[in-house]
């Protein structure tokens, strides 16, 4: 068919039939960016630096793409778009789940394998557009027309493929599928071009059969996935995989031993092992409730397992607990998976949830939680002793919105080992918390390892000092994680830090029920060893150096 031969409806049709492959094509190469950059991130952490990294390096090779298709002659140019198609189809489609098997089998060559994918993608998106623009000729001969309304699809179709990303695909189906999905799209897209522009095609046969093999490929492995992707992830760990889901923000997995104990990984890293999670979470708890004069209202920041709520949840005064989480699944998982629930005690079965999707606090439901096994007198046995509130937002967001004021605000994120993580740990969120509290109030925050990352534990310290806190740091060994420490803090105003560290050390018991913590622990979790240096030569951490990513980050590679 030809421009000057072609009636006016088989014009329209074909620019039609154009626009539309382009609009697919562009919601496929935004989708495509965005899979490889989660896969990478969820498994190497740190995503911000792995979003970058792969999307810039994707649009750089398809500026390369773009160049290339000046060698590919006018007379095979459609043989060679849906041969292209095919290709980028397959890629997108079987490389995530290569990547998980490729990290499981080799880390050392991961990072090698994930630039590849990365670079044959960026090159066949990058040849998709000039190729189509030139093949739009024949039917769009000027131009401004024919650019113009090639990249308005295309970019039009990029931002519609965002949406579709973010709030379908990743909701509804796992990485992998959604690689599948995405790669059977595009082969539709070369099925599609195939049947109505066959007229232009020199290799109609053989084209067919590649179309038609690649879409069967793509649609078993869609179903196929699940199943596969549980074989390659639990090369990623020495024992059962009980429980994967990748949510918006992270990635989360359960293993089991066989032993029976459970263990918690959040895009590859340790949270937490039943074995030993007791004593982290009875440090992280019981001296700031042992050292508040009031604990009613508790402020739990992280801690979406709902292990920090189960020790919270000991004290019969405690009159009100709320628990932010930016992770609903998180949260759900807490309530709902049976493992977890056994492990927190049920702490977060009945509590109330407010899932936050417009960043705005509002009131919601009320309901409260019975603890049959709370330490009580027996006349106050089906009492409602405690709301436990889940709030599903980011913490900044929340302790800059909150209404009122708490007595005790105990932070249980994870490591600074990313930048966005690092703001938890800066002077600005540290000097909201301050206002948050009463006068009298404690908060204390998991400050990752004392040994490992010294200079970001002695960040946190010096940095909650400069937001106004009286603080002292304390530790012990957690066999999981290694030496571990935290900090606690109270506002200086009220008491000094001789003062914070007498009151610490004095603690002579504790009135609930714990399985390791014990007072002649306490006094000596605040004496350290030799090695740690002093905080002189620390810099505070704020949301424009993000030191405390810088110094974990660098102390890390010291060890592994």
């Amino acid at each position: 068919m030809n421009i000057t031969t072609a009636t006016k409806s088989e014009i329209v049709i074909s620019r039609f039939s154009i626009a539309l492959i382009t609009l697919l094509m562009g919601g496929c190469g935004i989708a495509y960016e965005y899979t490889f950059s989660k896969i990478a991130s969820d498994l190497l952490g740190n995503s911000i630096q792995q979003w970058a990294i792969i999307i810039g390096l994707m649009m750089f090779c398809m500026g390369v793409g773009s160049d290339i298709q000046k060698y590919i002659s006018d007379s095979n140019l459609f043989d060679r778009f849906i041969l292209f198609e095919v290709i980028l189809g397959l890629l997108g489609g079987f490389g995530p789940i290569f990547l998980i098997y490729i990290f499981g089998l080799s880390r050392d060559h991961f990072a090698l394998v994930q630039y590849f994918l990365t670079i044959i993608t960026g090159l066949l998106i990058g040849l998709e557009i000039p190729i189509l623009t030139r093949i739009n000729e024949r039917f769009t001969p000027q131009l401004k027309l024919n650019i113009g309304g090639i990249l308005r699809m295309d970019y039009i179709g990029a931002f519609i493929g965002a949406l579709v990303w973010l709030f379908v695909l990743l909701h509804f189906f796992s990485l992998t599928q959604t690689g599948f999905i995405l790669g059977l799209i595009n082969n539709l897209v070369a099925g599609i071009a195939l049947i109505y522009f066959m007229k232009y095609a020199r290799q109609k046969i053989i084209l067919s059969i590649l179309v038609t093999l690649s879409i069967t490929a793509l649609t078993f492995g869609i179903f196929k996935a699940p199943l596969w992707t549980k074989y390659a992830e639990q090369r990623l760990f020495l024992n059962q995989v009980i429980f994967s889901k990748t949510t918006p923000y992270q990635h989360v997995v359960l293993t089991k031993r066989q032993s029976g104990d459970i263990s918690c990984y959040i895009n590859g890293h340790l949270q937490f092992t039943s074995s030993d999670e007791f004593i982290y979470h009875e440090y992280l708890v019981h001296p700031a409730m042992l050292l508040s004069p009031y604990k009613k209202n508790i402020l739990i920041l992280g801690g979406g397992d709902g292990l920090a709520a189960r020790e919270v949840l000991k004290y019969n005064i405690v009159e009100s607990i709320t628990i932010v989480d930016i992770d609903p699944e998180i949260t759900q998982m807490a309530m709902n998976n049976s493992y977890l629930v056994s492990l927190n005690k049920a702490s977060l079965k009945n509590a109330k949830v407010k899932v936050i999707n417009n960043k705005e606090i509002s009131p919601g439901e009320t309901r409260h939680i019975f603890i049959k096994n709370r330490a009580r007198p027996l006349i106050n046995e089906f009492k409602p002793v405690s709301t436990v509130s889940i709030i599903n937002m980011d913490a900044v967001k929340f302790v800059e919105q909150a209404p009122g004021f708490y007595d005790i605000v105990i932070m249980d994120f994870p490591d600074p080992n990313s930048l966005e993580l690092s703001k938890l740990y800066s002077k600005s969120f540290y000097k909201k918390i301050y206002e948050k509290l009463n006068r009298t109030g404690v908060m204390v925050q998991q400050s990752s390892s004392p040994f490992f990352t010294q200079k970001a534990f002695l960040c946190v310290g010096k940095t909650m000092k400069d937001a106004g806190f009286s603080t002292i740091p304390f530790h012990d060994n957690v066999p999981s994680f290694g030496e571990w420490g935290w900090w606690i803090g109270c506002k200086s105003d009220y008491i000094s830090e001789n003062q914070l560290k007498r009151k610490f050390v004095s603690i002579n018991t504790i009135p609930v029920e714990t399985k390791y913590l014990h007072t002649g622990l306490l006094a000596g979790s605040t004496v350290f060893g030799k090695n740690i240096g002093s905080d002189g030569e620390i810099k505070i951490n704020n949301i424009f150096n993000n030191i405390i990513y810088k110094y974990y980050i660098d102390e890390l590679k010291n060890y592994y």
